[in-house]
């Protein structure tokens, strides 16, 4: 018996070791999931500097997480890390997006393979809403070239064909990521269309004022 009541102090230390570590871990991935997101609203206010400094802060979070986790491969490779990684990478790649910058790779941002592509995935479809927004503001060129990069994200992860317990549901990101390609390409033809005509009302308008000087718009 005594051998095994030092085995069983052995590994309850160990299981608490296990709990700390996951505790921090969780404490760690919530905190980045929060200032991925407030990383997000300032990417929609066009606030880049502030957005890169809180990418920065969600970084170096997220490197705190996995050090504490590492020395437990079984709880490193936990759900709520591949989440918060996810989430840290949405924003990144949201920021890069709508500079015009070129995707951060995964090992740049520390994030395991599978969060990588699905936070990719997630950023595209969050594109959506600055797509809209340019629309709204007539800036039509910077919503065609934002879904030019949505479609162009959307047609390398659908390559990535495997089973969703190994992707952690890359095919529904896919899946959701084409149905905002589709209505922001939709939404973009639509406002173009819209902004065409009132060009050609405006230029018949003026042709009219030209022939007729007592004409009155």
């Amino acid at each position: 018996m005594d051998s095994w009541e030092s085995t069983s102090r052995s590994l309850k230390e160990t299981a608490e070791r296990m709990h700390q570590a996951r505790e921090t871990g969780l404490a760690k991935c919530r905190t980045l999931i929060q200032t991925s997101a407030k990383c997000i609203r300032h990417i929609h206010r066009h606030q880049f500097a502030e957005a890169a400094s809180l990418l920065a802060e969600a970084r170096s979070i997220a490197d705190e997480a996995r050090r504490a986790l590492e020395p437990f491969p079984s709880v490193l490779h936990a759900g709520f890390l591949h989440d918060a990684e996810k989430e840290m990478v949405e924003a990144a790649c949201v920021l890069a997006m709508v500079r015009g910058d070129p995707l951060p790779p995964p090992d740049e941002l520390g994030a395991m393979p599978m969060s990588y592509l699905n936070g990719v995935g997630e950023a595209a479809s969050e594109c959506r809403r600055f797509a809209l927004d340019e629309m709204r503001k007539g800036r039509l060129e910077s919503a065609e070239r934002l879904l030019d990069a949505m479609e162009a994200v959307y047609d390398e992860l659908i390559t990535f064909d495997y089973p969703d317990s190994m992707t952690g549901g890359l095919r529904r990101t896919c899946d959701a990521l084409r149905a905002v390609v589709e209505r922001t390409r939709a939404d973009l033809t639509a406002t173009a269309t819209q902004r065409e005509l009132i060009e050609e009302l405006r230029a018949t308008r003026d042709r009219l004022a030209d022939q007729a000087p007592g004409f009155h718009s």
